[in-house]
């Protein structure tokens, strides 16, 4: 196999299993080595988030994942299940971030509702990584795709910029405008 042209980590929350593996097929497609992350429980993300299991090279970690009110939608577990110490609940939220994230200088981008505000990005961003992506309202789910799509297709196939690739897909029509752009 030839050099892949982007290292890409997918982290694939619950319930966005269509959604992920469009994106993973489409972005091997264009060259990208996709590595997958099936986060069933919070300690699944968390080690994604802390280095703990994530691959060495990554260009981007993107986080499909449904979002509500700025925090990552969780399978809520029976609490006999949950391991010592692992955050409880359905949703993983700024603080969590702040708490187990170290992400040197990755480019993130988190692919659900809402996971653009303002609080979520900024402890993201507090936690070491590049750039940030994300809409923040109630996207469609198409429309959610398509960006991730376009965007990676400037960058892939175009040698866009990250801002350039950007600016195209968010253009795409009113619901990828809610996409936001952070940088640290």
């Amino acid at each position: 196999m030839s050099k892949p042209e982007l290292y890409v980590s997918l982290a694939v929350g619950p319930d966005t299993g269509m959604e992920a593996h469009a994106l993973r097929s489409t972005l091997e497609y264009f060259g990208a080595r996709v590595t997958v992350h099936w986060i069933g429980r919070p300690n699944d993300l968390i080690d994604l988030l802390s280095g703990e299991d994530r691959d060495e090279k990554i260009d981007y970690l993107i986080l499909n994942f449904h979002g509500d009110e700025g925090r990552l939608c969780m399978n809520e577990l029976g609490e006999d299940v949950y391991e010592r110490n692992e955050p409880r609940g359905e949703f993983f939220g700024p603080e969590e971030v702040m708490r187990y994230s170290k992400l040197n200088d990755i480019k993130v981008i988190a692919a659900g509702c809402t996971l653009g505000v303002e609080q979520l990005a900024s402890a993201f961003l507090k936690s070491g990584c590049h750039s940030y992506i994300a809409p923040n309202d109630y996207i469609d789910c198409n429309a959610n795709l398509m960006f991730l799509i376009r965007f990676m297709y400037e960058i892939i196939n175009n040698n866009k910029t990250q801002q350039e690739a950007f600016d195209i897909a968010k253009s795409l029509d009113e619901d990828t405008s809610m996409y936001q752009l952070y940088l640290s």
